[in-house]
């Protein structure tokens, strides 16, 4: 439900009359990451807003392993509509012949369902053991699929507080 939520947004960056679905879809991970625990933070940009979390164990006898998690909420255009059995942002079941269930809608594999996987994932972990097993920060952008113009001078203002000793980067395949 809550990955169905997010697949409705239609976050295309590259159009520039879809900007207030991309500031939010930020709102939305930023809320979402809150839920969980996090310290989260929706950061403007000249362009699309950044998403910033971070999760940090309170108190700890000795330093700890401390993960970036990278993703992004924008998607590509569903262009050409015409070959879109139903509307790309009406998420949806489906059963393929091939690999059997699975979630339908645009973003769902690039990058929303890696996104999902990773807050869901962390959810799930803290509902049981209350604590993460690492320190955790998150960056989601909002520009990856129109050349992420906003995140090198993000990066060149907030680099400090995002240095990690390990970056997860959940985008496609990768």
């Amino acid at each position: 439900e809550r990955l169905f939520r997010l697949l409705a947004i239609p976050s295309v960056s590259t159009d520039p009359a879809l900007h207030e679905p991309c500031v939010q879809a930020a709102e939305w991970c930023a809320g979402a990451l809150a839920d969980i625990g996090l310290e989260a933070r929706v950061a403007p940009t000249l362009g699309k807003p950044m998403v910033v979390a971070h999760w940090r164990q309170r108190q700890s006898a000795r330093p700890r392993r401390h993960v970036l998690f990278y993703g992004h909420y924008d998607v590509q255009p569903p262009d050409p509509l015409e070959l879109w059995s139903a509307p790309p942002f009406d998420p949806r079941l489906v059963e393929d012949p091939r690999y059997g269930k699975m979630v339908v809608a645009r973003g769902a594999s690039d990058d929303k369902g890696q996104l999902m996987t990773f807050i869901e994932a962390a959810r799930a972990w803290l509902a049981e053991h209350g604590e993460l097993p690492v320190d955790v920060s998150m960056l989601i952008e909002g520009e990856e699929e129109s050349g992420s113009s906003s995140l090198a001078p993000f990066l060149a203002a907030h680099g400090d507080e995002l240095k990690a000793d390990i970056a997860l980067v959940c985008d496609t395949g990768q």
